[in-house]
């Protein structure tokens, strides 16, 4: 086995194709945002002989509480060898993170808890980065069939948003509704007090991704004022509720426009809906209306579309120097006041 940089596109996404554990965060245009955000990224793959067998995006990222690589919902691989993968990477992480003055290697990686024995050399992170627990819909169901499989409370609530003449949905690919997006994201961040993306940065996702037209902006209105609002990236055969943001209000606009983007994504081929992250701990919906935890009303929302709970293995820490134990201490103090 050796470790080759990828510099093409199509044999990147081309390899991507045939994994079955991905999500966006490993796509090429992923990588393309990391650069328009300024950071240095490498596309590394492990090959035996001609054959590719795994990728990893690789993302050196500078924060104040120290300077780490970051390896998001990977290493992917097509095959079974992934304690030979991951100690491949490793080797190479270490090497990498050596010479960019790293103090720690983190990687988020999409595999089933079954995997943890392998990362015997990681330590679990104090909070993560990307989502370790997702909520998943089949959407290549008919459209009756994914209401009949909602819960009763979330198809009603569609229907009534449905019937309602002051409810609009507007599907956008134009750059500049993101400012429309911001306005409703900054009232949620106010409201959930969570440290919010800048309008640069989710321009520079926007214009990462609409340049194969995998993006798309929901805008719900009601009475002509934008009050709910999505970013949703549609990758290979999935589409991905990545960034959300509401009012409060007591019509449930929220909920035809979640309908509207997995119908969108039904249009465009997609076969999964990926709700991205819920709570933990939560496994049902009894679970999600009894939790305290602070995503346990989102995580509702998207459970009753029907779904299913999908678990990754916990985020690892490779640590490289002794800073690393600032960072840890600095996680800490977020994860207690977040109570996460």
């Amino acid at each position: 086995m050796e470790i080759k940089e990828i510099n093409d596109k199509g044999i990147w996404e081309g390899f991507l194709v045939n994994c079955k554990e991905k999500t966006f965060l490993d796509s090429w245009n992923w990588g393309e945002f990391q650069i328009k955000d300024g950071n240095k990224i490498w596309r590394l793959g492990i090959y035996d002989n001609s054959e590719l067998l795994s990728v990893a995006l690789i993302i050196l990222i500078n924060a104040k509480r120290g300077r780490f690589l970051l390896i998001p919902h990977g290493p992917v691989t097509s095959n079974s060898e992934k304690q030979n993968i991951l100690d491949r990477f490793l080797i190479k992480l270490k090497e990498l993170a050596v010479k960019e003055n790293a103090d720690f290697i983190r990687i988020s990686p999409i595999w089933q808890i079954s995997d943890e024995k392998i990362f015997k050399l990681f330590k679990n992170a104090p909070i993560h980065m990307h989502p370790e627990v997702t909520w998943e819909l089949d959407i290549s169901k008919g459209e009756e069939e994914l209401l009949k499989g909602m819960r009763k409370t979330t198809r009603y609530l569609i229907r009534q948003a449905e019937k309602n003449v002051d409810v609009e949905i507007v599907k956008s690919e134009k750059r500049e509704d993101l400012k429309e997006f911001k306005k409703v994201y900054d009232e949620t961040v106010k409201r959930h007090k969570f440290s919010p993306f800048s309008l640069k940065y989710l321009e520079n996702q926007f214009d990462s991704f609409s340049t194969d037209s995998q993006i798309m902006i929901f805008l719900g209105k009601y009475k002509g004022e934008v009050v709910s609002s999505a970013i949703i990236v549609f990758w290979q055969d999935m589409a991905f509720y990545h960034h959300g943001a509401s009012v409060f209000n007591k019509v449930p606009v929220s909920y035809l426009m979640q309908w509207e983007a997995i119908k969108e994504a039904k249009r465009r081929g997609c076969v999964l809906y990926n709700f991205w992250g819920i709570a933990p701990k939560v496994n049902s919906e009894s679970d999600a209306s009894k939790s305290k935890h602070p995503w346990a009303g989102l995580s509702l929302f998207k459970m009753g579309f029907g779904g299913c709970r999908k678990d990754y293995v916990k985020t690892k820490v490779y640590q490289i120097t002794l800073k690393y134990y600032l960072n840890y201490i600095i996680e800490v103090i977020r994860k207690i006041k977040r109570r996460l």
